[in-house]
């Protein structure tokens, strides 16, 4: 139960943008209920490379929900920038790149604690991957190669964003998401959150609640994956894996 650590809030989104809609349009109402009175977000533009124009779109969205977001990558220091916010968002992109920069700036300590005292987390995509124990479940290619794949360990389980289904009328002859995250299994023990686009992962007051419109698959070792519906506590899925 995510190391019954009931001041941890983290809300994990599966992807930025929805079809048909606008950049973070679709969590905008989730968003607004978590983070409440916050007024200053630090974003993490680390996953894009162009970091400048990555920071002003969310900076230009936020704007418009009435929070006062700053860059880390503009900060003179990174560290205390962490320790001066009233919460993050970690913005989506190449994971490898994410975590390899998490890594470069000293971050993860800094993070993980803001977030055990109860500073709010927001990650969405890479930003999500980021979250979990390990980033082995990312489907991003390793275009540069962080020193190790463990991530923040701010929730049990490994995310899975951007979860497809397979489809039986597919040709496509080449692995599915769910056959890879069962080759996962083979060789871990970590759950695995297969959060489809529009899907979101909420945790507060020790519980773990899932959200949005599109509902997730829940693999775990040895064990059928199962389906959870938005709305779904999904505690009792992860607390089995030993995971702080």
């Amino acid at each position: 139960m995510n190391g019954g650590n009931k001041t941890k809030r983290v809300l994990l989104i599966s992807n930025s943008t929805l079809h048909g809609s606008g950049y973070l349009d679709h969590a905008e109402a989730e968003i607004h209920d978590f983070l409440k009175n916050v007024k200053r977000v630090l974003f993490v533009p680390y996953a894009l490379y162009d970091r400048d124009a990555y920071a002003s779109m969310a900076r230009e969205r936020f704007k418009k929900m009435g929070y006062d977001l700053v860059s880390i990558h503009a900060a003179p220091a990174p560290t205390q920038a962490v320790n001066d916010t009233d919460a993050v968002f970690i913005g989506g992109g190449n994971t490898f790149r994410l975590l390899k920069s998490l890594y470069d700036f000293d971050l993860l300590d800094p993070i993980r604690r803001r977030v055990a005292a109860g500073m709010p987390y927001v990650g969405s995509s890479a930003g999500s991957n980021v979250a979990g124990p390990t980033i082995k479940t990312t489907k991003d290619m390793p275009i540069v190669q962080p020193p190790s794949f463990a991530a923040l360990g701010l929730v049990p389980f490994q995310i899975s964003p951007h979860y497809l289904d397979p489809d039986p009328n597919s040709t496509h002859m080449g692995e599915t998401q769910e056959e890879r995250i069962l080759q996962f299994l083979e060789e871990n023990d970590t759950p695995v959150a297969g959060l489809r686009e529009g899907a979101m992962v909420r945790v507060e007051n020790g519980s773990t609640t899932l959200k949005g419109s599109t509902g997730a698959r829940i693999f775990r070792k040895g064990l059928a994956p199962v389906e959870r519906q938005p709305g779904a506590r999904l505690d009792d899925l992860f607390a089995a894996s030993g995971q702080e």
